[in-house]
């Protein structure tokens, strides 16, 4: 019976038209899947902490919060490269899989923790880390299976699909973290752990290896001195932001300066060995394809607009807007996630039909389009007051989303579309580790730009506040040189940082004053004006982004494929070309 039901089911994927839906329907579950998991902890993390019994808010807890927060992507970024150069040598198909197995594990270690305390963050931390790495694999092939399985005129739809499940994950992940974790914050785990065992066993079954494999050893040195230098500027970028000494931010911190300094240094060593060793893990000859490089470099420059900005768009939500409309702190962090649903149907909306549209007119037209729209609405919510109408917030990030949707899948098809067959594994590799990283990079820029415009004003207000309501000068003064990192931390967490800061002098105050105090309006009120400096200075290096990710977009060419010159037998990588159409 087993025997038949495994014939049925290769009889079944052997057809070439039914083949490819299989690949498109599997790959889509597991990048959406894997996206979900890297947003579902944001709005989770309140519930979390609870449920192991240890306080985000204390500095020295601050460490856990990161690295529950970034630990996935950092590892996705570091492994994502590597995995796909090692699925072009041994199969995609095989690394995949391991993929949702290595995920799926994960998944089940997270949602069977025991331990309280800092035992538990560690538990969940490493978990976290597994997780990224089964990640990675399925970042690193999906789009080369996909590409290994469609026709030429018909990726920019495949990709496209796959595209807007790993873009619309992340926000999926945001309302399904805040409707599961007050349940049980386990269940933010063990959501997962069906689909994984399902898409698993899919995989194994039905998809085959239909990519051109390239035999070759292992680059070792190549991937450790990657490893070395990327983790140790993307660790060093995740500890500028955190305070240091007497300063708001870690920057001037010599651990911070000496490991992104050191992870540079590395990763000029890793590019020197890359350009000598016989079999390079980073496919450096591909940077001479036009379309590839250019492509690449407008997906950096889009992550970089994108990546804070979903915490800095949360923050905003959660600190100020909903709490002014009556929204208790403990509760902001579902509706912040409900509120950014216009973003994800921009995404939903725009990714298949530009995928679909860039297969017969090019990516560029569509690519080149969406980071000039995606850069008119950065500009929109800049213009946007800081106690806006929803209506206005919602049609802006919408428009966002669209605008995301109209450059990602269309940039993505342009890439594969760019690479040899043999290398489409790695190439898929290194745009991921691209994407990642400025993600990373992005919201320690976007965190910092925040934290110096709070600094310049919010010291100033938050002590005349806290004072001219009765709070004794001194503790006023001591709570308005607090890092502003911890109120945002706060906010980002749903708690409400008054009634955190003020918690030892409560009880000395009227009762009226102190409800006034840590009731919904205060600090919400407090903090606007110093917030909207902060944001507004994110959201132009976000624009300005998007505008070189545009005029970059252009430059890939016309619409093009990757073609084999036909007289020769071996071919060395310079003399491979692109066709173009215009």
């Amino acid at each position: 019976m087993v025997t038949t039901v495994r014939e049925r089911l290769l009889q079944h994927r052997s057809h070439p038209d039914r083949y490819k839906w299989i690949a498109l329907s599997n790959t889509t579950l597991g990048i959406l899947m894997a996206t979900i998991n890297q947003s579902i902890v944001i709005i989770a993390l309140p519930d979390i902490f609870r449920g192991i019994k240890l306080d985000p808010l204390i500095s020295s807890n601050t460490s856990y919060l990161l690295w529950m927060l970034l630990g996935f992507m950092v590892v996705a970024a570091v492994l994502v490269v590597s995995l796909g150069r090692v699925g072009d040598m041994f199969g995609r198909v095989r690394i995949y899989n391991l993929g949702f197995a290595v995920f799926t594990a994960g998944s089940i270690l997270l949602s069977v923790v025991w331990l309280q305390g800092s035992g538990a963050a560690l538990w969940l931390i490493i978990c976290r880390v597994i997780q990224g790495i089964g990640a990675a694999c399925l970042f690193a092939n999906s789009s080369a299976i996909l590409t290994d399985a469609f026709p030429a005129d018909q990726r920019g739809l495949a990709l496209g699909i796959n595209m807007v499940a790993a873009i619309a994950g992340s926000f999926i992940g945001l309302v399904l973290g805040g409707v599961l974790a007050p349940v049980d914050w386990r269940l933010v785990f063990l959501v997962s752990v069906p689909v994984g065992l399902f898409g698993t066993v899919w995989a194994y079954y039905m998809l085959e290896e239909r990519g051109v494999r390239k035999a070759a050893k292992i680059d070792w040195l190549g991937n450790i001195t990657f490893a070395v230098g990327l983790i140790a500027v993307l660790v060093g970028i995740t500890y500028g932001i955190l305070p240091y000494g007497g300063h708001n931010m870690g920057w001037s911190n010599p651990w911070v300066i000496a490991a992104i300094a050191g992870g540079l240094v590395v990763l000029v060593v890793f590019v020197a060995i890359e350009r000598r060793v016989a079999a390079p893990m980073f496919r450096l000859p591909l940077f001479r394809i036009r379309a590839f490089t250019a492509g690449n470099l407008a997906a950096l420059l889009a992550a970089l607009s994108r990546g804070g900005m979903m915490f800095m768009l949360i923050i905003w939500l959660q600190g100020i807007w909903l709490p002014e409309r009556g929204y208790s702190f403990s509760s902001t962090p579902l509706w912040a996630g409900i509120s950014m649903l216009p973003l994800s149907a921009g995404f939903l909306l725009a990714g298949p039909v530009a995928g679909r549209l860039a297969d017969h007119f090019g990516a560029r037209p569509f690519a080149t389009g969406g980071m000039l729209l995606a850069a008119a609405s950065f500009v929109g919510l800049i213009l946007l007051p800081v106690n806006f109408s929803y209506i206005g917030f919602a049609v802006l990030i919408f428009f966002n989303g669209l605008a995301m949707g109209l450059f990602a899948a269309p940039n993505q098809t342009g890439i594969m579309n760019s690479l040899p067959p043999d290398q489409r594994g790695a190439g898929a590799g290194m745009a991921g580790t691209f994407m990642n990283s400025a993600m990373v990079l992005s919201i320690g820029i976007f965190f910092s730009l925040i934290i110096v415009g709070l600094s310049a004003t919010l010291p100033s207000a938050l002590y005349h506040g806290l004072a001219g309501n009765g709070v004794p000068h001194a503790y006023a003064a001591k709570i308005s040189h607090l890092p502003p990192v911890g109120s945002l931390f706060a906010a980002f967490l749903g708690y409400n940082p008054m009634g955190t800061t003020l918690a030892p002098i409560l009880h000395t105050l009227p009762h009226h004053t102190a409800a006034y105090l840590t009731g919904h309006r205060f600090f919400p009120t407090l903090v606007s004006h110093p917030f909207a400096t902060g944001i507004h200075e994110a959201f132009w290096f976000a624009t300005i982004c998007c505008l070189v990710a545009a005029v970059a977009s252009w430059m890939r060419g016309g619409k093009y494929y990757y073609t084999e010159p036909e007289a020769q037998v071996e071919i060395a990588e310079p003399e491979r070309e692109l066709a173009f159409e215009d």
